[in-house]
C-alpha cells in the first residue's frame, strides 16, 4: 500500500478502507504496475482517495474512474 494510501486511510471504518484498498490494487494490476516504489502508485492512490471521498461505493467503477483521471493528464 502506498504510503499516502495509508496515511489518508488511517482511522476511517474497516468498510471504506477495504473499499478504497480493493480499488487501489485494481488498478495497480490494470495498469502492471509491480514496484512500489513507483511514483505512479502514489499518484494512483490520491486519485482512487479523491473518488472515493465523492461518494461513489464500487471499487471497481473508482479503479476506472481513477485510471481515466490518469490517462488524461
Amino acid at each position: 500500500m502506498s504510503t499516502y494510501l495509508h496515511l489518508q486511510t488511517h482511522g476511517m471504518e474497516p468498510k471504506e478502507v477495504r473499499r478504497i484498498t480493493d480499488a487501489y490494487a485494481r488498478a495497480l494490476n490494470i495498469l502492471c504496475v509491480k514496484d512500489r516504489d513507483d511514483p505512479l502508485t502514489e499518484m494512483i492512490a490520491q486519485k482512487i482517495i479523491k473518488i472515493a471521498q465523492s461518494g461513489i461505493h464500487d471499487p471497481a467503477e473508482i479503479a476506472a474512474l481513477a485510471i481515466k483521471e490518469l490517462e488524461m493528464r
